[in-house]
């Protein structure tokens, strides 16, 4: 048996969001978001399933402070709801809502756990969806207004901020795959939703780094190997791509200030409406920022389509791979070389891993424990992972795993579980799985176990 240290200051947390884990979605004057509308729809979310109560941690943030604190977490990531400051988009600020954090915040304060805030994790207000969300070339400045609120408020007392929460998802999967809020098929409308996101991130990071404000500020990106079923032409190129398309498409104007070539031409050619390109947009967009996050979940393998219009590409993994209740394969080589292409490929300085994390169908045994040995193998194969591209020269100071508690996880609603902690949704009552003592055993001893075979 070895274990694998960690450097001394290295970061151990955990991740949530607020829509995912808070509930009280009409309380104390809190706006409705897209992610409300989106779930009242029928077929868009599975079993009709919201967030409505969710985890209930917006009445229950104390015992959740005290169950991480003896669990030996040291930081806490969680996302505003920019509803619940303002529950309009804009306008007057909601202080119900804003009394909220700052108590969230001294609690965790008090418990020595520190606190990272995601400033937009998908929920926006639905009023400024109805104004076009984040099409509108007005939006970014909204998102600064609302920044500047939680700085003012919450400066000193918060030291590490993020903007946005995989734009990619919000941009794509909400506004042109259609499978998250606001539930769009639009390609154009995607792109420009993007182009406008990082417009806003770049003038919160503007605003921070002017004002002088305490701390770091970065941004987290879902980032994931794509990666050819076979060696044909066709499939390389398709994997190109796709890697464009999920990766490039998103790291490119923060490290270059540009959108990849490649992607664009792409896009022209299929008659795709692309946004206006503004020399002072991507000048915010490439500011510098004080460390990327990095939400790594798994590789996918993808093949030559011309079925799916502008991209040329569909997922199509290799058969008998170990895969998680979503589907998804576990590929922790893909971790440790995504870290590596950060720090060679964009020589991103600074690397927090702010998701990281899978789900199962986790079962409450008659002694009331919950055994996910599958998920604690996945943590430990990313954990050990990681450790190996520190030692190969990755930057990375600190891993936050997702989730702290199964939630609501969007579009599969409660069917979904990745948890660390198990909720049961009927009672709220939280019972710690195996992966959960076994991650505060990492924390514990800055360490992971390298287990052989024979363990």
């Amino acid at each position: 048996m070895e274990w694998k240290k960690f450097p001394k200051d290295f970061i151990w947390g955990v991740a949530t969001s607020a829509y995912q884990i808070e509930g009280a979605y009409n309380e104390d004057d809190r706006g409705e978001t897209i992610w409300d509308r989106y779930c009242s729809i029928p077929g868009n979310v599975l079993h009709m399933d919201n967030g409505n109560i969710a985890c209930d941690h917006y009445h229950r943030y104390k015992d959740d402070i005290q169950l991480m604190k003896n669990m030996g977490i040291k930081a806490y990531r969680f996302s505003v709801a920019w509803s619940r400051i303002f529950p309009k988009g804009k306008g007057k600020v909601n202080q119900k809502g804003l009394d909220f954090y700052v108590e969230l915040v001294d609690g965790l304060l008090k418990a020595g756990i520190e606190p990272v805030i995601t400033l937009y994790h998908w929920d926006l207000p639905q009023a400024l969806q109805d104004i076009g969300g984040w099409s509108n070339p007005d939006l970014p400045v909204y998102f600064l207004e609302y920044a500047k609120v939680l700085f003012e408020i919450l400066g000193g007392k918060v030291k590490k901020w993020i903007t946005l929460n995989e734009p990619y998802c919000a941009a794509f999967l909400g506004n042109y795959e259609g499978r998250q809020a606001p539930g769009n098929h639009d390609f154009s409308l995607a792109l420009r939703c993007a182009y406008y996101m990082y417009v806003g991130h770049g003038m919160v990071v503007d605003y921070f780094k002017s004002s002088g404000l305490e701390g770091e500020i970065g941004i987290a990106l879902n980032l994931m190997g794509r990666l050819p079923y076979s060696s044909k032409k066709k499939d390389v190129y398709a994997a190109k791509i796709a890697d464009g398309y999920l990766n490039r498409w998103f790291l490119d104007p923060l490290v270059y200030g540009k959108y990849p070539q490649d992607m664009v031409t792409l896009y022209e050619s299929n008659g795709v409406i692309m946004p206006e390109f503004d020399e002072e947009h991507l000048r915010l967009m490439s500011l510098e920022v004080d460390f990327i996050g990095l939400n790594y979940y798994n590789d996918f393998w993808v093949k030559s389509s011309k079925s799916r219009w502008p991209l040329g590409f569909v997922i199509e993994n290799p058969p008998n791979l170990p895969v998680n209740d979503r589907g998804w394969p576990v590929t922790e080589q893909g971790f440790k070389d995504m870290l590596l292409r950060l720090k060679n490929e964009y020589n991103i300085r600074k690397i927090y891993i702010t998701e990281n994390g899978t789900s199962f169908p986790d079962v409450v045994t008659k002694k009331g424990t919950v055994e996910d040995g599958n998920r604690k193998d996945y943590m430990q194969r990313h954990i050990s992972m990681m450790q190996e591209a520190i030692e190969d020269g990755a930057p990375v100071k600190g891993y936050f795993y997702w989730s702290l508690y199964d939630n609501f996880e969007w579009s599969f609603g409660y069917t979904s579980r990745f948890g660390i902690v198990f909720v049961d949704f009927e009672s709220q009552k939280r019972i710690i799985k195996q992966s959960g003592h076994w991650y505060s055993d990492v924390i514990k001893n800055n360490a992971v176990k390298e287990e052989t075979e024979h363990e």
